[in-house]
């Protein structure tokens, strides 16, 4: 009798079966209803609304610095960053012979450019290295627009190094009226196929359950090890980071 027969048979049907039963039973009991304790998560309110900068380092900004560690050779050359140039400095280092910065205000003293990105012609085209773009783009209500542009500034070969929210609370700070989306790896990776050919496009997701209900919750980077930090579960998309280099002419 071969293995295919083995398995198809009357006595191995009813097996498999009852296994498969048997561990949905016990998976059911291992946890039963009303037993989990929530301890200091049973509240309506967050432990903090401040991403957890109140009690050390932001869980996603700790998947964001593992993002920029891992491609840090990518920053290179001229850069340009949202915001201020601090991940161009650490990550960077000497391989930057320019760093640039784009706000969205007139009264960042640091800003190089001003404007956004989708009303971005003053940049000039195939200019940048790479573009250094941390928990930007959901910002951005017509975020197409805003990847036409970065693809436009980018030198042939040049790197977007993007992250994003997938699961989190939105800010109550002055960026809270420009909050418009969340993403998840599925419509990142349509989504730069857009601009970038779909091989040059590296897409991760970072996260798993604890993490997502730590980051809700407000708690920083210091509550959980690096062991719960590094597993990962694509149900649980805390951060989406993205990789995507223009062609080479």
């Amino acid at each position: 009798m071969t293995k295919e027969q083995a398995n198809s048979s009357p006595v191995n049907y009813w097996l498999n079966n009852k296994w498969r039963w048997l561990r949905t039973q016990w998976q059911s009991f291992r946890h039963p209803v009303g037993s989990v304790d929530f301890g200091n998560l049973r509240r309506v309110t967050p432990i903090s609304r401040e991403f957890g900068y109140d009690r050390g380092l932001p869980i996603d900004r700790y998947y964001v610095d593992k993002f920029l560690t891992t491609y840090a050779d990518d920053i290179r050359g001229r850069v340009l960053e949202i915001g201020d140039d601090s991940y161009t400095r650490q990550f960077g280092g000497d391989r930057v012979t320019t760093r640039d910065v784009l706000h969205v205000k007139g009264n960042n003293p640091i800003a190089t450019y001003v404007g956004d990105l989708t009303n971005a012609d003053h940049i000039p085209s195939d200019t940048f290295d790479c573009f250094i773009l941390t928990q930007t783009l959901h910002l951005v209500y017509d975020y197409r627009l805003a990847l036409q542009t970065i693809y436009r500034i980018l030198k042939p070969g040049g790197v977007l190094l993007a992250t994003f929210p997938g699961i989190s609370h939105i800010c109550n700070d002055e960026w809270a009226e420009y909050w418009c989306w969340s993403f998840t790896s599925l419509s990142s990776k349509q989504l730069f196929a857009e601009f970038f050919p779909k091989e040059n496009v590296q897409i991760q997701t970072h996260g798993n359950v604890l993490a997502a209900i730590a980051f809700l919750q407000g708690l920083s980077v210091q509550e959980l090890s690096p062991k719960e930090l590094d597993f990962g579960d694509r149900q649980y998309e805390v951060l989406i980071t993205v990789r995507a280099m223009k062609p080479e002419d």
